[in-house]
């Protein structure tokens, strides 16, 4: 239903016209939406009317009731009873004369401040409508007549007495089909749609609110347990190869100043990965490589070849201890600085600024340690890049180098020993090996056959696995071509003891299977048992707990897989301890499932 309050007369108090129907009832008598209407009458005694009240139908079956309160006087009488009227009515209406000011004053005054108050900040819509035509006649000079009611009502002080109430203004000339019914019917039924639709809205949301106390609510899924965390381990390349020059294994050249006083050992591998000099003083390049003539020029005039030397790689008849390479440095300042170019070498060649200050403080002479400098930077030059070394500075040494051993990843360029896998051969250099794989530096500096023979079988892992596990040596990276050669590369990793291999592919695999989804990985005909079993066998512990909750956590899937038998007992009590979903949320499911089919309803979250 829709309650509609309507205030105050249409006509001024001077009319002669006392029997023009009202607005409220004219539009109940002309609007096409309006039926069924029924008025009565209450009065506060006989003969004076306090309103009347009009009960109809609109929109069919919607009950319309009406108070009509043509007089003010029902709030200086019964304030109860204007505050009642005023509370429960869902579209309030005030009408006025625009030709009769006077009482326009009296309302504005007093009594728009009461139905305020008695609104209360309720969003309650108001229709203000100014009635009638002004009259511009001339005023008259009658004595009794020299109040304001011979002024009209202005257009501009209706609108700021509609804004004041937060009302709609409007405006009827006269009371015509098109203001009743068009103009006021069209704004009345617009307010009308919305309280309806309000109430509607409300009472929706209390059924739902009622619904819901009722309703017996779906078990609650937890989330399942978090998986351990694995940590990957920091590298340790540089650090490896600066070992490797400390504990001079495997090393191969010997620097001697020209007095042959002290010596200098190091690894031709290492200087050549760092330095086009080295290669062409190692004759791993020619000149004619090499096309750069300070580099030439520097190699000559720097070092000096021990006649009869040989750089070609090693025949398999040759034993493997050979005596180093003697290499004569001409430079005697630069030759006492060589211990800590060979430290700043080995250690990445990047520390620039130490080696600066080291050489500064063994010289103690600036032209002498400016002298050295720039004969490091020439033998840390890469060709055609500058034309003079005293264009170099610190701020672009590593832009002129490679420290990578990449280059002389499985080639026979200076390879001393050569791995037989697979029917195949694969060059290697045990310096690299030495330094970066504890297993391998016992195996070639002990009581073992390896430590004598060039040629050195290897048994238990492919070829590409085994090449896999060089690279990384060589570079400190892997790249993994897919879940089962990572668990490959892991297991060759573990035989070497290469702890940190082990756990970049342990991180591989458990990236991969955390990315793939529910539908790929009940069909993918990759087994999470089988690798749960070898990362066991092979002592890899993160990975095999990691494997068990990612088994768990999948239980729904991994259940239905033939494989989930091949569990033993105590990896299938885990298991069934840690599943996601729970057996009581299961449970709980089902008797929800049958509840709903019981009450014959739509379950929204089902």
């Amino acid at each position: 239903s829709v309650n509609v309050v309507a205030f105050g007369s249409e006509r001024d108090g001077f009319s002669e016209d006392s029997q023009r129907p009202s607005l409220i009832r004219s539009y109940l008598g002309r609007s096409a939406l309006v039926s069924q209407i029924d008025s009565s009458s209450s009065a506060s005694h006989v003969g004076n009317p306090v309103f009347n009240e009009y009960q109809a139908c609109v929109f069919g079956n919607v009950k319309l009731v009406v108070h009509d309160c043509p007089v003010w006087d029902l709030f200086d009488s019964d304030w109860y009873t204007s505050r009642s009227l005023i509370g429960g009515a869902d579209i309030i209406v005030i009408k006025y004369s625009v030709n009769d000011k006077t009482s326009f004053q009296e309302v504005k005054d007093s009594y728009v401040p009461m139905i305020k108050k008695a609104l209360n900040h309720c969003s309650v819509p108001v229709i203000i409508s100014a009635l009638g035509a002004r009259k511009n006649g001339v005023p008259c000079t009658c004595p009794l007549c020299t109040s304001d009611r011979r002024n009209c009502v202005t257009t501009s002080e209706g609108i700021q007495l509609a804004k004041e109430l937060g009302a709609t203004y409007l405006e009827l000339h006269t009371l015509n089909d098109f203001y009743i019914q068009k103009y006021f019917g069209g704004v009345l039924e617009y307010f009308m749609i919305q309280t309806l639709n309000q109430k509607s809205s409300a009472k929706m949301k209390k059924r739902e609110k009622t619904q819901k106390r009722r309703r017996v609510q779906p078990p609650q899924l937890e989330q399942p347990e978090k998986m351990p965390i694995l940590k990957g381990e920091a590298s340790h390349y540089d650090a490896d190869l600066h070992n490797l020059l400390c504990c001079c294994q495997c090393a191969d050249v010997a620097f001697y100043p020209e007095d042959l006083s002290t010596v200098v050992e190091a690894h031709k591998i290492i200087l050549c990965s760092v330095s086009h000099l080295f290669m062409l003083l190692f004759e791993v390049k020619s000149p004619t490589d090499i096309r750069d003539a300070s580099i030439v020029q520097m190699a000559q005039s720097l070092f000096a070849v021990e006649a009869g030397a040989t750089f070609s790689p090693l025949p398999r008849s040759v034993p493997p201890c050979v005596p180093p390479v003697k290499v004569v440095v001409k430079d005697s300042v630069f030759c006492s600085c060589l211990p800590d170019i060979l430290h700043f070498i080995y250690s990445g060649a990047f520390q620039w600024e130490q080696l600066e200050e080291d050489i500064k403080k063994k010289l103690r002479d600036p032209e002498k340690t400016e002298h050295v400098l720039e004969k490091v930077k020439c033998i840390l030059k890469t060709p055609g890049k500058l034309s003079t070394v005293k264009d170099c500075r610190p701020h672009q040494i590593k832009q002129l180098y490679s420290t990578s051993l990449r280059l002389f990843f499985n080639t026979p360029v200076l390879a001393d020993v050569i791995f037989k896998i697979q029917g195949a051969t694969v060059p290697a250099h045990r310096a690299v090996l030495v330094a970066r794989c504890e297993v391998m530096a016992a195996m070639f500096n002990g009581n073992y056959l390896e430590a004598n023979s060039i040629l050195v079988p290897v048994y238990g892992v492919s070829k590409d696995t085994f090449l896999s596990f060089l690279e990384y040596l060589y570079t400190d990276s892997c790249c993994p071509a897919s879940i089962l050669q990572a668990m490959s590369l892991l297991i060759c990793a573990e035989m070497y003891q290469v702890m940190r291999l082990q756990h970049i592919c342990e991180l591989y695999i458990i990236t991969q299977l955390q990315s793939m989804p529910s539908r790929e990985l009940a069909s993918t005909s990759l087994s999470i048992v089988s690798l749960l079993k070898k990362a066991k066998f092979h002592n890899s512990d993160c990975l095999s707990t990691w494997l068990l909750h990612f088994i768990a956590t999948n239980y729904l899937i991994f259940s239905q897989k033939p494989e989930f038998q091949d569990l033993s007992v105590e990896e299938r009590d885990f298991v069934e301890t840690h599943r996601w979903p729970s057996e009581l949320y299961l449970k709980q499911l089902a008797d929800y499932r049958s509840y709903v089919h019981s009450q014959k309803c739509h379950c929204a979250v089902m």
